[in-house]
């Protein structure tokens, strides 16, 4: 009975709600009205006191929904009884006083957000509309209702939509109604006014009206009466338009529609009891519009539907729908996706507030068992622990480490205990003890003194480089005699690739020392070295200690990469610095700005590695012992390529030893070639480019990958199925035969099908054992059944492209003028032409230019060979020597990119220039280098080997070396000096006969 009484009560309430807003519409009706025949006679009759009648009549007979002649009714059109069209056409004739038959031009209210439903209050907000807000405010002012259009605006696309088929089609109702009531033609201005609106839109009464700061803005509060549809634009000034009021289609309640009915409130239900927030949007609905008739259908359903969160394009097609159950079925998507949305957002908020509540219930019990700890003794704070383990790490290093660092120690130790752990001075005193206790103070590795095992080390990591292997077997050898190893400080200097840093690693290998390297090319800061003042915020301290705590040992070996690409900066000169580390005298009590504490590094090997020495300050280098890596001549490379780096490269690429083979000439054209440098770094570039070329041609030919987990399975299959056989001696041959083929079929490799069976399994595999964390790529071999790859010299070209250094001779016989010299560069030995030519119609008589980008001394070079050469004709050949004074001479190195300096091709400049002078070419095949003074004398000069290496690559059989290069000559290797005709000379006079005695 309480949902009866309840009704009945609403209604009651509704009634005097009604006659209220029924009066004050009467009275202003008729202060407006200029027609008092008819429509006084229809606005203050019996059609009033009939609706009025009816309206009294309460349960007994219901309206069919014309709630828009009261100010909280819904939305109009068929009751929830179903009653048919014909009624509701005549009602419609007993009340043609109301706003639906007066209201037909009405101003515009823009809503941005989301449609006003009829029985709905919403606040709006004018801005930037004075016309607008004056009309309103004028309206209030006379103390009558006031009336307005409530569209929602367009989205961009729609409105952009909407405008072009407008245009193309011209069926939208600003297109249809283009002439006045009069019968003159809108204004295009006036008709595109409403077109960023949607058309159908919500009668509504403005219930309040509150001014804004300025005179263009206010804030209304409008009631939903019902739907309208615009139909053209009357002004644009404020936005006044057409409208038709629309009505709801007659529908019948059926079961369906009950039945749709009572599943939306127990919807809203479920959602006001799932979201606090959506019951108190309804608790403000309600004390606004008084109640909710759950009877009636299209009311019901307009509240539900501006309770929902959907988007305003899914909103305006709620209100746009005419048919009540169809919007009943629209309205009701839209809750159930509400409340699935607050289902998942209680279930995300459950999640979250579980795991603070876990985090907050952990930390709380693991504070009180601090706390329980604490006061049992079991355990002490923070502090004290970081205490005990400091001392625990400390005695370990007591009885090797130097006094003066246990007393510091100590000191650090008694501060630290005596610091609140939130004092700055806390951190900077336990990350100072951090260091102090993870220093080698005094331990050491024990080194290894087998002469064979550090040359078989060293044989086996590098060919060739006798030189550094032999002084590291002296290195030990005298170890081995003392009984301790010392320090030293070993320079390699050489071209790039030729294996000096990666020697380092080896000779650490060979002694049993731990490998530590840094580079300091383009080193700036002096800190990096000797570290940080501990003043400074975020100090630390220089590489050397930091390497002895990765190390855990005292005496590492230390290669110091690139020195001779020392920076200098504002900071200080790294340079100066690294003199007391490299000093061995000095370093035994290194002084580290962070520690500032004495660090002996005596035993640290120190193994340097440059380019170039004459980038490298002389103090510093006066600290070094220099090994020389001059590069590896042809026969070097060929080994070194057919023992490290072809296996290297099948490897890298996964391509089977004996699938590919490289012939000899083709090694031997890669290298002269291709890979002319003195290292070995280009060398391997190219091989690995041959070998991943090779890898997919094998590709291309069926070669694939087999894991031995699988050969192993396919051999226990085919036991397996060969004992089965051997058992059942009775079964048919078809089924034997059958089970043969399946046992062979793994381990078929001809067969594509089951290749691609192996492949796809291989890779499930690796999927599991990735997921297992174990990596089995160790575990795959290639299987290649085709025939190996042939690699010829005519088909490098395919391989790696054209060759750079087809051509190392400019000329197969030189002419007057042109000598061939040997010449060093950092990165090896190179020959270059020297050409002299004289310079017709030249008034500047005996003059001489050089070119081809010279350095100082190189052009001081041809200016003594220009005075030598005519003072050494003037006596032998006086033409020729007439010849030199009497013409101006032009001499030119080529590959002017490159720079050229030095004082070796003095000799080179000499025989160029008496060559020109007589008209006599030298002798073919002859290169020569030295350096030549005034009165003939030729001095030595250095890299030799570089320049023997460079002869040879050259096809050049005579060479011409200074008597002061003998003995550096005769060192070569065997090898290198196989097929040259060396000849040594002191004096000029010696080349002449050699090169143009002939």
């Amino acid at each position: 009975m309480r949902p009866h009484a309840l009704s009945r009560s609403l209604l009651h309430l509704g009634n005097r709600r009604y006659y209220y807003l029924q009066y004050q519409s009467t009275l202003w009706q008729l202060q407006q009205t200029r027609n008092s025949s008819s429509d006084s006679d229809s606005s203050g009759g019996s059609g009033l006191l009939g609706k009025l009648f009816r309206a009294g009549l309460g349960n007994k007979h219901k309206e069919p929904a014309d709630s828009d002649s009261s100010g909280a009714a819904g939305s109009s059109g068929s009751n929830s009884n179903g009653r048919s069209g014909a009624d509701a056409s005549a009602d419609d004739a007993l009340v043609p006083s109301g706003p639906e038959r007066k209201h037909h031009k009405v101003f515009v209210v823009e809503l941005s957000r989301k449609p006003l439903f009829p029985g709905i209050y919403t606040p709006v907000i004018i801005s930037k509309n004075e016309a607008l807000v004056k009309e309103i405010l004028e309206v209030k002012r006379q103390g009558a209702h006031a009336y307005v259009g409530a569209f929602l605006k367009r989205s961009s696309d729609s409105s952009s939509s909407s405008s072009s088929s407008q245009q193309q089609g011209g069926q939208g109702p600003q297109a249809q109604q283009s002439t006045n009531m009069f019968g003159i033609p809108q204004a295009a201005e006036a008709g595109d006014a409403a077109s960023h609106l949607y058309d159908i839109g919500t009668f509504a009464q403005v219930h309040t009206v509150l001014a804004g700061d300025s005179g263009d803005s206010a804030q209304l509060l409008l009631l939903g009466h019902r739907r309208v549809r615009k139909t053209k634009v009357i002004s644009s000034d404020p936005l006044r338009v057409h409208i038709d009021h629309l009505r709801d289609e007659s529908y019948t309640s059926d079961d369906i529609l009950k039945a749709t009915s009572m599943e939306i409130v127990n919807t809203m239900r479920d959602l006001l009891q799932l979201n606090p927030l959506y019951g108190e949007q309804f608790r403000t609905l309600l004390s606004l519009t008084g109640s909710i008739d759950l009877q009636d259908m299209s009311r019901l359903v307009d509240a539900a539907a501006s309770l929902t969160s959907a988007d305003d394009a899914t909103l305006q097609g709620v209100l746009e729908a005419l048919s009540v159950p169809e919007r009943a079925r629209m309205v009701l998507a839209l809750l159930k996706k509400e409340v699935e949305l607050c289902k998942l957002q209680a279930d995300i908020r459950e999640q979250v507030e579980g795991k603070i509540a876990k985090d907050q219930r952990r930390m709380l019990l693991m504070e009180q068992l601090k706390s329980i700890k604490k006061e049992l003794g079991l355990e002490r704070d923070d502090k004290s622990a970081l205490l005990q383990r400091f001392k625990e790490r400390w005695e370990e290093k007591r009885g090797v480490a130097p006094a003066e660092v246990a007393k510091v120690v100590q000191d650090e130790l008694d501060k630290l205990g005596g610091l609140e752990p939130v004092s700055p001075e806390f951190n900077i005193t336990r990350t100072y003890l951090e260091w102090l206790t993870s220093l080698p103070w005094g331990c050491t590795t024990e080194e290894v003194f087998d002469l064979g095992r550090a040359k078989k080390v060293l044989d086996d990591e590098h060919y060739g480089l006798d030189d550094v292997k032999d002084r590291i077997l002296e290195f030990i050898a005298v170890s081995h005699l003392r009984g301790s190893a010392q320090g030293k400080i070993l320079c390699l200097v050489g071209p790039p690739g030729v294996g000096k840093t990666s020697i380092g690693r080896s000779i650490a290998t060979a002694l049993n020392r731990h490998y530590y390297r840094f580079s300091v090319g383009g080193l700036h800061d002096v800190a990096e070295i000797k570290g940080h003042r501990r003043t400074y915020v975020g100090a630390m301290p220089g590489k050397l200690v930091q390497c002895l705590k990765s190390t855990g040992s005292s005496n590492p070996l230390v290669l110091i990469d690139e020195v001779d690409k020392l920076g200098r900066g504002h900071t200080g000169d790294p340079a100066s610095a690294l003199l007391e580390l490299l000093d061995p005298e000095q370093n035994s009590a290194f002084l580290d700005h962070y520690l500032d504490l004495p660090l002996d590094l005596s035993k640290v090997l120190f193994v340097c590695t440059a380019n170039s020495l004459d980038t490298i300050p002389g103090p510093l280098l006066d600290r070094m012992e220099v090994i020389r890596l001059s590069g590896y001549a042809q026969d070097e490379k060929r080994a070194i390529a057919r023992r490290y780096l072809e296996p290297s490269a099948a490897s890298e690429a996964g391509v089977p030893p004996a699938s590919v083979s490289l012939t000899e000439p083709a090694l031997e054209s890669l290298i002269s070639e291709y890979c002319r440098e003195a290292g070995v770094r280009n060398l391997k570039k190219h091989i690995e480019k041959v070998y991943r070329k090779v890898a997919l041609q094998l590709v291309r030919a069926g070669a694939r990958p087999v894991r031995e987990e699988e050969e192993e399975e396919g051999k226990g299959k085919e036991e397996a199925a060969a004992s089965s056989n051997e058992s059942s001696s009775d079964s048919g041959s078809a089924s034997a035969d059958k089970v043969e083929e399946k046992a062979e079929a793994p381990s078929e490799g001809s067969s594509s099908g089951s290749s691609s069976g192996n492949v796809k399994d291989s890779s499930k595999d690796g999927k599991k054992d990735g997921k297992d964390g174990k990596s089995k790529s160790g575990k795959v071999r290639v299987v290649y059944d085709g025939p190996p790859v042939v690699i010829a010299r005519e088909q490098l070209k395919e391989y790696v492209g054209q060759a750079p250094f087809a051509r190392d001779k400019f000329y197969e016989t030189t002419p007057p003028g042109v000598v061939m010299g040997l010449a060093w560069t950092p990165l090896g030995g190179a020959t270059l032409y020297v050409e002299a030519a004289k310079v017709s119609g030249s008034e500047a008589k005996g003059s001489l230019t050089t070119t081809g980008q010279l350095g100082d001394v190189f052009r001081e070079s041809a200016t003594i060979a220009h005075t030598f050469a005519r003072n050494f004709l003037a006596d032998r050949d006086p033409a020729a020597a007439a010849v030199l004074a009497g013409s101006a001479l032009h001499v030119h190195v080529p590959a002017g990119a490159t720079p050229k300096d030095g004082p070796s091709a003095g000799c080179t400049l000499v025989t160029a220039l008496l060559s020109l002078a007589m008209g006599k070419s030298v002798k073919p095949d002859l290169a020569m280098t030295g350096e030549v003074t005034l009165t003939g004398c030729v001095l030595p000069i250095g890299g030799v080997k570089e320049k023997v290496l460079a002869a040879r690559r050259s096809g050049v059989r005579v060479v011409v070396f200074p008597e002061g290069n003998r003995a550096e000559y005769e060192e070569l290797g065997q090898e290198l000096k196989e097929g040259l005709e060396p000849h040594f000379v002191a004096t000029y006079d010696q080349i002449y006969q050699l090169a143009l005695g002939h």
